[in-house]
This record gives structure tokens, sequence and C-alpha cells, in this order.
């Protein structure tokens, strides 16, 4: 039997069948015809995890909307052009939503989740709100640019089993092989997805299903890169 198409979660979610079934790639799902089909959302979360930029709004969105533009453009010091620049494409890639009946237009956004258990590969907002960290921290940025996301996915994996008491810092950089001032420093760099993450990813339990409830974090009032959001649709 072919899957459904795009394997869309109930909760507006993507996924890819978790946990997949052991006949997951058979002749059926394996038909030109169903890969065609779900082209479309592949490709789009592809564009994410290669536009660190384009990600940061529509994490926004995400976890704060409904937004208006003008939010999003304060909130990320964004320029208005980019600022609607972005959210055409979001909404041409149909990760965000418009809502033109109200003005301003007020913006939401669903949560992707994509796994995948034979890699294994997850990617949630909180992955995403990750990758976006780099378009306003160094520390990030630099990590990203040496090491890939592939390894700050697992970072961020080592980061909340850190903030759980579960490692130190050391059982980090040896686990991910980086070295221990890079595992350090990536590990605080990553707070503030990991805090923000707890309290709007849906999907937060598929990266930490084990320490999800005993990590140490901030409150969001305390963790300066989170965003406030404000009940104003104007920002």
């Amino acid at each position: 039997m072919v899957p459904d198409r795009e394997h869309i979660r109930p909760d507006g979610g993507i996924d890819t069948l978790d946990p997949p079934p052991i006949d997951v790639l058979t002749e059926e799902t394996l038909a030109p015809e169903t890969l065609a089909e779900n082209a479309p959302r592949l490709e789009t979360v592809v564009e994410l995890l290669n536009h660190s930029a384009l990600a940061r709004v529509y994490i926004y969105t995400c976890y704060w909307g409904p937004v208006a533009p003008p939010e999003v453009m304060d909130a990320l010091d964004l320029s208005k052009s980019t600022t609607y620049e972005y959210v055409d494409r979001l909404v041409d890639l149909g990760l965000v939503d418009r809502d033109d009946s109200m003005r301003p237009q007020q913006l939401t956004a669903d949560p992707i989740i994509i796994v995948e258990q034979y890699v294994p590969i997850v990617i949630t907002p909180t992955v995403l709100h990750a990758l976006a960290l780099q378009e306003v921290d160094e520390d990030v940025a630099y990590f990203m640019d040496r090491y890939g996301l592939g390894k700050l996915i697992a970072a961020l994996r080592g980061a909340g089993l850190h903030f759980a008491g579960n490692t130190t810092q050391r059982m980090v950089a040896t686990n991910i092989d980086v070295r221990e001032t890079e595992a350090m420093m990536i590990i605080y760099a990553l707070k503030p997805a990991l805090a923000v993450g707890r309290q709007h990813d849906p999907f937060y339990e598929h990266l930490f299903p084990d320490v999800h409830d005993e990590m140490e974090l901030p409150d969001l009032d305390d963790v300066d890169d989170a965003p406030t959001h404000s009940s104003d649709p104007d920002g």
C-alpha cells in the first residue's frame, strides 16, 4: 500500500513514519510517482536547512504565531523588504500560512518533524532554531562553518544530555569528536534553542525522549536570544 501523501501528521507536522515499518522501502514506496509526490516536502526541508536566515523567520512564526510581518521585522531586526521576501518564500513553500483577511495580515506556521530511524536523523523546530542561531551567534556560526549541520545536531543532543547532568563537556567533545573548548562553546551557545524549544516545540521529546524534563535550563525571560512575544499583532 502506498503511504499517505507527504506523511502529514494529524497535528500538522511532517513525519517519515516514526518508527518506520521494517518494509518502509518497498516497491510501492519507491515508485517514481510516490517519490515525485513527496518531493516538494523534501525540498521544503532542504530549503530551510540550507538557508538559516529563512529558518529563523520560520521558527519565529512557528513559535510565536499568529504574528504580523512588522512584528517579525522588528523582533528579528530585518529590513522590510527582506522580511516580506522571506515571508513570501515561506508561503510559497507551504511552511507559512498568511491570512490576508486581517489587517495587518497574520502569519502562522505548523511545526515540522522529520524522523528517520535507520540513519538516524531527527529534524524538529528545535533543530531548525539551533541552525538559525548562526545568524546571530558567532559561536554557532563558527561551529557550523567548521563541522556542518550533522555535528550541530549531535552537539544539540549532547548539550541536552549535559544540562540534564548525564554528560560532561569533555564527554560531549569526545562523543562528537571536537575539541573540548569547542564543545563547551557550542553547548552554551545552544542553550537558547533548548530553553525555547522545551516550551514551544511539540516534538521536543523526539530529540530528548530520556531527559526532556530533566534539563536545568533558564526560564524564557532569562534567555537573551529568546524573542519576547507581544499580544499586540503590530508587535
